[in-house]
């Protein structure tokens, strides 16, 4: 068997469903569906919401009716033959008449893998593997959490050539330019954690949220998390009504990466100033550094981590370079450089 080119169009479609805004990047991976008739026209889609909502391929079968029978079904993840919060869809599919399921990646999970197994033994033509790296890499902070138990941690800053963060008066305004701001929000975007320190709002008063090319907030907004025993004011920006804030009063940063995972937080996006981050490298639970570095020298300030305990250049950190890019132009450029530790999954 394989695939069709309007099966590869559903899947590409299903991918985009998959990553509709707003649906949660935990506890369940993000899947769409598309349902296709025998002459390849669509009839039905849906995608999961997250927890406890219909599976894709249940919303995409309400979606199509009586259309789904002798249908194909083109779904980004293995479909699951297991009964959580949810039933399984593979019972779904059969009960719905489906003719062939087209499936991106298998389910890596031992309590729902097997289902393309079960619908082949059931009599429907099955298919897999069609587009499964873009499928795996929508997930790739799910996929993270199941290997690791814990959320994937992103740290960013922005830098002068001299490996400053701000000025010895304390201003910052601006290191990163413009269309790196703008580069940074779209990252902020893709995480269900914004993360800084408690000293960072005390003094920055951040408002740690996603917002357009306009400075207006996104209608879906990550997580917003500050860490440490700091009591702060409850007019700082960070606790208005734009999203939701907690603070986590501990310096364990496995006890916070623990409970966000507990949460259903699967990626964390570290904004913190020197102190959390040099807190979260000693610990070795930052697994990728993007940095925008501004073409100015300060001489002196504030440096953009803190004390790593690091005293010799045989100790120093090597980082894995993953991405050059240049935004910008002029005085407004900026380099975003992509890093993750060497040997880092």
């Amino acid at each position: 068997m394989s695939t069709t080119p309007a099966e590869a169009e559903a899947m590409r479609r299903a991918l985009v469903l998959a990553a509709t805004p707003g649906v949660p990047l935990g506890p369940n991976p993000r899947v769409g569906c598309v349902i296709l008739a025998p002459d390849g026209t669509r009839v039905g889609e849906g995608h999961h919401r997250g927890a406890g909502t219909p599976h894709a391929e249940v919303a995409a079968l309400a979606d199509a009716g009586e259309r789904a029978r002798g249908a194909t079904a083109v779904v980004t993840l293995e479909p699951c033959r297991h009964t959580g919060r949810t039933g399984p869809c593979t019972e779904a599919l059969l009960a719905a008449g489906v003719r062939r399921v087209v499936h991106a990646e298998p389910d890596p999970t031992a309590e729902a893998a097997g289902g393309a197994a079960a619908l082949a033994a059931a009599g429907v033509e099955v298919e897999g593997g069609l587009l499964a790296g873009e499928a795996y890499a929508l997930n790739d902070a799910w996929h993270f959490g199941l290997q690791h138990g814990r959320p994937f941690v992103r740290w960013k800053f922005a830098t002068t050539l001299d490996g400053r963060s701000a000025a010895a008066d304390g201003t910052s305004r601006w290191v990163s330019s413009r269309p790196a701001r703008l580069d940074t929000h779209r990252l902020r975007g893709q995480a269900d954690v914004m993360m800084v320190g408690s000293s960072t709002v005390a003094v920055d008063d951040p408002a740690l949220t996603v917002r357009d090319a306009d400075e207006r907030p996104l209608a879906h907004q990550p997580l917003r998390v500050v860490v440490g025993r700091r009591d702060l004011p409850a007019e700082r920006d960070v606790f208005d009504s734009t999203a939701e804030t907690v603070q986590l009063r501990t310096h364990d940063l496995d006890a916070v990466l623990a409970d966000l995972f507990a949460r259903g937080r699967r990626s964390v996006f570290l904004e913190g100033g020197p102190t959390l981050a040099a807190a979260f490298v000693r610990a070795g639970l930052v697994d990728e550094v993007v940095t925008y570095v501004a073409p100015m020298l300060l001489g002196g300030g504030r440096s953009a981590v803190g004390d790593l305990g690091i005293t010799t250049i045989a100790e120093a950190l090597h980082l894995r370079i993953t991405d050059i890019t240049t935004l910008g132009e002029d005085e407004e450029t900026n380099v975003r450089i992509t890093m993750t530790a060497t040997g880092a999954a």
